[in-house]
């Protein structure tokens, strides 16, 4: 099948699907909202036994994965960003990641793609406070080939883990059956210049600003982090001794998530000038992505200048 070809939301359906038919433990929890994260009718119809509405709350959503967890199951519990992170970040907290309980969280719609929306539902610090909570896994796939390889480290990991899925169709950068391992970052285009480093919805740009950069002469190493927590800083570090300056960029707000990840590890091991792409610390608001990102100044084009400027103050 060519999964490119569909909505992430819908691959992320199908792929429940097959952990279910794998292992019917696996449970799909859902805070009526399943047809916004792909789960409805897919999932719904073929699996209803292993189908969870809760309905409109999402506490509970997370209390009943966690009650189902303690007891053997594998509950995935999707609901928008903003209510998946935010909302529940208390009952997370403890009934999840202190009691270290087996629940995936799924956060959908991230960042400036909740643009419908407007700034209630436009979460921009969902990376930053799943980050910072003890035994949680963080992670950000930017394509439906790797969301299924996320997807399937998930339902066999054992770890509390929190993911990031993009609900439209995403440009087409792996295979299928494509390697995820959350220790290790993916290094999409070698170089000696400037590391540039992305995840989840900002890869896709990350890489066409890359090829952009090329073109111009300047050689951009692309470093694509599927995982944001556990965090490969073996691979950052060895980019940043070869190239002395970063630029990150980010479908979030610039503080604690991959900027400040990076930032920490840089700042401990190997400092180095770093430039960090994202909403700069603002509340979203109703608006395209386009007039989003030029506002915030994160898209394709600034990621190019960014890297421009960083590549001539270190020359």
């Amino acid at each position: 099948m060519a999964y490119h070809e569909l909505e992430m939301r819908a691959v992320y359906g199908i792929t429940l699907n097959e952990l279910m038919d794998a292992d019917p433990n696996v449970v799909c929890v859902e805070a009526d909202l399943s047809k916004a994260s792909g789960t409805n009718p897919e999932v719904a119809k073929k699996h209803p036994a292993n189908f969870v509405n809760v309905g409109v709350a999402e506490a509970n959503m997370i209390s009943v994965g966690a009650g189902l967890a303690a007891e053997g199951k594998i509950p995935f519990c999707a609901s928008f960003t903003c209510f998946a992170s935010r909302r529940v970040y208390d009952q997370i907290t403890i009934s999840v990641a202190y009691a270290n309980n087996n629940v995936k969280v799924v956060g959908t719609a991230p960042g400036i793609t909740a643009g419908p929306n407007g700034g209630t539902h436009m979460c921009f610090q969902d990376l930053a406070i799943m980050r910072a909570m003890p035994n949680m896994h963080v992670y950000s796939p930017c394509d439906v080939y790797e969301l299924r390889a996320v997807l399937r480290h998930m339902a066999r990991s054992g770890k509390p883990t929190y993911m990031q899925l993009i609900r439209p169709k995403m440009p087409k950068l792996f295979d299928d059956g494509c390697a995820f391992d959350p220790e290790r970052a993916v290094v999409l285009r070698p170089g000696t210049q400037v590391t540039l480093v992305s995840t989840g919805y900002m890869t896709p740009f990350a890489l066409d600003a890359a090829k952009n950069l090329a073109t111009a002469g300047v050689d951009v190493e692309l470093l694509h982090y599927p995982s944001v927590k556990p965090f490969d800083a073996a691979t950052l570090i060895a980019s940043a001794r070869k190239t002395g300056r970063v630029v990150t960029v980010e479908n979030q707000n610039i503080i604690g998530g991959l900027g400040g990840a990076v930032c920490e590890v840089l700042c401990e091991n190997h400092p180095v000038p770093v430039k960090r792409l994202g909403v700069p610390d603002r509340f979203g608001e109703v608006a395209t992505e386009k007039y989003l990102f030029d506002k915030h100044g994160f898209g394709t084009p600034h990621i190019v200048d960014a890297c421009r400027r960083m590549a001539g103050r270190c020359a």
